[in-house]
């Protein structure tokens, strides 16, 4: 089993380090390297979404509500919330349950 370590993640820079910077973090997980590897392929998609949705918005007669790449990066971060969620230490679950951002808290 591998062992779990501490890392600090800030969402919004789609950021995981292991040290505390700065107080740049929003959550401290718990997690093995493969949920890190997980956690990071989430953020790296939801930045190829977001990418995706900011090129759309450059075209007029496609509408928002009709922007799939929009709808991947809402999953995606949802997903990402949830393992935060799941691997997060008490402020952490507090605080996203708070948010009402995961169906289902």
């Amino acid at each position: 089993m591998m062992e779990k370590q501490t890392y600090y993640i800030s969402v919004g820079e789609g950021s995981i380090s292991r040290s505390k910077t700065a107080n740049t973090y929003s959550f401290e997980i718990q997690a093995t390297d493969e949920e890190i590897i997980r956690l990071r392929q989430l953020f790296d998609s939801a930045y190829v979404e977001d990418i995706r949705s900011f090129w759309r918005s450059h075209i007029p007669f496609l509408e928002y509500h009709h922007d799939h790449a929009n709808d991947k990066y809402d999953a995606r971060l949802q997903e990402a919330y949830r393992m935060i969620y799941e691997l997060g230490d008490g402020e952490a679950k507090e605080l996203i349950a708070q948010m009402g951002i995961i169906d289902g808290l």
